[in-house]
């Protein structure tokens, strides 16, 4: 089975890599954890953050 993001993760995607980029942070991974369904992003030198499946996130 297919795991797919949630449309609250879609956004909240959207909004944090356009609020990297804006601060001209490169991001480097953008990723569906199919274990968890958590979409990971790895940016800059060290940021690294987890959007849960209802669409809230955390800084690893």
């Amino acid at each position: 089975m297919t795991i797919l993001p949630t449309a609250e993760q879609g956004i909240m995607c959207v909004t944090l890599c356009q609020s990297l980029t804006n601060t001209f942070t490169p991001i480097f991974i953008v990723r569906l954890d199919e274990r968890t369904g958590n979409v990971f992003i790895l940016a800059g030198d060290n940021i690294q953050i987890e959007i849960y499946r209802n669409g809230r996130w955390r800084f690893i």
